[in-house]
């Protein structure tokens, strides 16, 4: 008995089982919170690996230094946020990710909007904080992507993105925004579902646009407020945190105007840590919310505590 209790074990030893297959998947990417009696879900579409050494008008040696010293890499994986908001009366989106125009890491919008309980055909009203492909490709190139909802920029981005003559003139690295804009947006103001503001306007009781000028030229950022709770969705005032929280100053290759995209981040910078309000954003670490402080003579993010809705 012995020796066939040891001829079976021996072979038991021999046996090779095959290690679990790696899966190479994330859990849906969707994020919830309350804000007084509001219900806000970031949607991830994504993220992508953005070369910001040669981006952001820093010294490349700094961005390194900055990324290293924050445990992070160049190309530095980057997330693509962006927010619902459920007000009790109205299903609104604030940006809808890149969709096919910002390479294959990105398009999961919808997938990830259908996980966090909602369907396309449920979003009342789109919010764009302006018209660059990584915020408006979700769209796609026909409204049935959102059948019932319309879409709401400020005027100077629909004016000077939806212009032939401004696309034709573009240089050539900006042609590709213009075609893709024009077959995003372009289609729903065909179909009569673009509609303008123009400045800071109330879209909603409890929703307001407000200018950031300077990133594009009708850039807009999003106040929620329910209750005295306020979260300020920043858009693409920023686009790397561990630099430009440090220094607010640093401008990236792709603002239309750098010098006016710097005041409008030092501003909102400042309130948002005077205020104490939460912000969110389009490139923070998904889910991009939490709060900006005063940290020497620049600022740092702190991260929303993670939370359960009850």
């Amino acid at each position: 008995m012995k020796l066939i209790i040891a001829i079976a074990l021996s072979l038991l030893q021999s046996l090779s089982f095959a290690a679990a297959p790696f899966a190479k998947t994330q859990a849906p990417g969707y994020y919830r919170m309350m804000l007084g009696d509001f219900e806000v879900t970031a949607i991830c579409d994504g993220t992508s690996n953005l070369p910001f050494d040669k981006w952001l008008h820093t010294p490349p040696a700094a961005t390194h230094k900055a990324l290293k010293d924050a445990f992070l890499d160049t190309p530095t994986e980057t997330s693509f946020n962006a927010f619902v908001v459920n007000t009790g009366q109205k299903l609104v989106m604030i940006d809808v990710g890149g969709g096919n125009l910002f390479g294959p890491t990105l398009g999961n919008l919808i997938a990830n909007l259908k996980a966090a309980g909602y369907q396309p055909e449920q979003i009342d009203d789109i919010y764009i904080t302006h018209m660059h492909p990584d915020h408006i490709g979700g769209l796609g190139t026909s409204p049935s992507v959102f059948p019932n909802a319309f879409i709401h920029a400020d005027k100077r981005d629909a004016d000077y993105w939806l212009n032939e003559s401004n696309k034709a003139t573009a240089h050539e690295a900006d042609k590709d925004y213009f075609k893709g804009i024009i077959s995003t947006v372009g289609e729903y103001a065909k179909a009569g579902k673009l509609k303008t503001f123009d400045g800071k306007t109330q879209l909603l009781p409890g929703v307001t646009a407000i200018p950031s000028y300077g990133h594009t030229p009708g850039h807009t950022r999003y106040l929620v407020e329910s209750k005295g709770q306020k979260l300020m969705l920043l858009g693409d005032l920023l686009h790397l945190g561990v630099i430009q929280f440090k220094d607010p100053s640093v401008t990236i290759v792709f603002d239309s105007d750098a010098r006016q995209a710097m005041a409008s981040r030092q501003a909102v910078f400042k309130d948002a840590a005077e205020e104490a309000y939460l912000v969110g954003a389009a490139h923070l670490q998904f889910p991009g919310l939490g709060h900006i402080r005063r940290h020497g003579k620049g600022y740092e993010f702190i991260p929303a505590n993670y939370t359960v809705p009850r």
